[in-house]
This record gives structure tokens, C-alpha cells and sequence, in this order.
């Protein structure tokens, strides 16, 4: 509610919420979810997954073209690179992989490429999703098949 108040002859309006409002207000910071206090070992997104995977079949080390290609080699997905090195930043945060810069080439002008390596926090994270998937989905391959 929002009501008049005079000070020195001059009118402005103060708003006054109603206590419903009010415990709203005050519980909103615990309605929202920080991914930053996310707790390693949380199963990994279908993307991220898709990325490691990836990158163990390069024989764990690869740049992001690299990735992007096999992915699409072996799932038929057309992701655009930016969502890969998305992926491949917020895996290289978790701990799940590595970089490091390789040597400059002439073929790309002098630069370097960005080198991305499982480790072994990583290999740990895909055996676990490996078999909560593996878990969730024994026995319902009889019912996705039709009569």
C-alpha cells in the first residue's frame, strides 16, 4: 500500500508492503539455485557427457574442432563450437579435464591451438553417469520395444 507523506509542504509517496510481501521478499535468495555451490560428483549434463566421451575416444587429449567433429562423426548432432568450448570451459572449472596451449602452427597463421585432456576426475565422473544410466534404464528395454 502506498499512502501520502508531507515533509516542509512537499508530497511524495512512501510505499509500505503488506507483510505477505515482506516474507516474500525475505525468503526470495533461497528460491534460486547457485550452480556454483553445486557439489562434485552430481551427475553430468547430457552435453557435458557427450564432450567427455569425446574426448576419451581422441585417446584423451584433443582440441575443440577435434571434439566437435567426433561428436558429429558419432552422433549425428550438428552443435556449434561455441557450445562446445562452453562445455569444455564449465568441464575445465569442475576439474573434469585440462588445457594447455600446443605448439604454433604454420597452417593456422602462427597461433596455438587450445589442447583439452581427460583427467582422471573426469574418467571417474563418465563411469559413474555410465552406470546411473545404465542403472535407470535395465529392464525398460522390453517396454520401448512395440508388439
Amino acid at each position: 500500500m502506498a499512502r501520502e507523506c508531507g515533509a516542509r509542504g512537499h508530497k511524495r509517496r512512501v510505499f509500505n508492503p503488506s507483510p505477505t510481501l515482506v516474507s516474500l521478499l525475505t525468503a526470495a535468495p533461497y528460491l534460486f539455485y547457485v550452480s556454483e555451490q553445486m557439489k562434485r560428483g552430481e551427475l553430468l549434463g547430457s552435453l557435458e557427457y557427450i564432450v567427455l566421451l569425446a574426448l576419451a575416444r581422441l585417446d584423451g587429449s584433443a582440441y575443440g574442432l577435434l571434439v566437435l567433429r567426433k561428436i558429429a562423426e558419432r552422433t549425428g548432432r550438428n552443435l556449434s563450437i561455441g557450445a562446445v568450448y562452453g562445455t569444455l570451459e564449465r568441464l575445465e572449472e569442475k576439474g573434469y579435464i585440462s588445457s594447455s596451449m600446443g605448439d604454433p602452427t604454420p597452417e593456422r597463421g602462427g597461433r596455438a591451438k587450445r589442447l583439452f585432456r581427460l583427467e582422471a576426475a573426469g574418467q571417474r565422473a563418465l563411469q559413474i553417469s555410465g552406470q546411473t544410466i545404465r542403472s535407470m534404464t535395465a529392464g525398460l528395454k522390453s517396454r520401448w520395444e512395440s508388439p
